[in-house]
């Protein structure tokens, strides 16, 4: 399964075009809740629906969860290759930066995890649709061109998969002490976005994060009972709604 996935994901490259599709339904950190990912897919999976998954599929849960859900989650993308979407998260990314607590990665043995990895650093950055912009955390001030050559362990791949935004103005506001998460305000997601092309961005990532941020352009879901919050995001007809699953 690996090596086919490895195959496709280099086809599917970096930046994921999702504006032939009818509805996209987005979904947020699942970190080791399978039942919720088999429960999307069995579920919202159609001929004109595209499900973006915005990454960090383990580590929360134990790691039977993890790997379980890792497991269902690659073996779909393979069944639906052009319909299910993997966006690349931190917890996806631990040979790239490491970091703890990481209870999937530190159970693997060394060659399986190895193998994994290998995998999960051809994931997608981004997905778009209409005027929504899909990534795992936050936004480099880069054209949609230039996120499709972010390198892994670069600045402003750090942004994409690390990064956190504060209700505040200000543009980098530091770096969190403790994790190393950049911090970005108000001033810097406008430019970002205006530098991208895109008036909405649907990310996740912050548990901790108020669902609407910036008068609604930054939107941030969850859906892992491991966190609470169990929701998607479901775009059709050029508007957005929340659905509790």
């Amino acid at each position: 399964m690996l090596a086919k996935l490895v195959s496709l994901l280099r086809r599917e490259g970096r930046v994921i075009d999702l504006n032939d599709f009818d509805r996209i339904v987005v979904v947020g950190d699942t970190h080791g809740d399978w039942e919720a990912s088999e429960q999307i897919v069995g579920e919202y999976l159609g001929a004109r629906t595209a499900i973006v998954f915005l990454g960090d599929y383990v580590d929360r849960g134990g790691y039977e969860n993890s790997k379980r859900n890792l497991d269902f989650l690659l073996s779909a993308k393979l069944s639906h290759p052009d319909r299910l979407f993997l966006l690349m998260g931190n917890h996806e990314c631990y040979f790239v930066a490491p970091f703890a607590p990481a209870d999937f990665w530190e159970a693997l043995p060394q060659r399986e995890a190895r193998s994994y990895a290998s995998v999960l650093a051809l994931l997608p950055f981004a997905a778009y649709h209409r005027d929504y912009l899909m990534v795992h955390a936050a936004l480099p001030k880069l054209t949609l061109a230039e996120l499709a050559d972010v390198g892994l362990g670069s600045e402003a791949w750090q942004i994409l998969v690390w990064g956190d935004w504060v209700e505040t103005s200000g543009d980098l506001l530091g770096y969190d002490p403790l994790t190393g998460r950049p911090k970005l305000g108000r001033k810097w997601f406008g430019l970002a976005m205006r530098k991208v092309g895109f008036r909405k961005l649907l990310r996740s990532h912050d548990p901790s994060a108020p669902t609407f941020l910036y008068g609604g352009k930054c939107i941030t879901l969850f859906t892992s009972k491991f966190y609470g919050r169990r929701e998607l995001g479901i775009l059709e007809k050029g508007r957005f709604r929340l659905e509790k699953l």
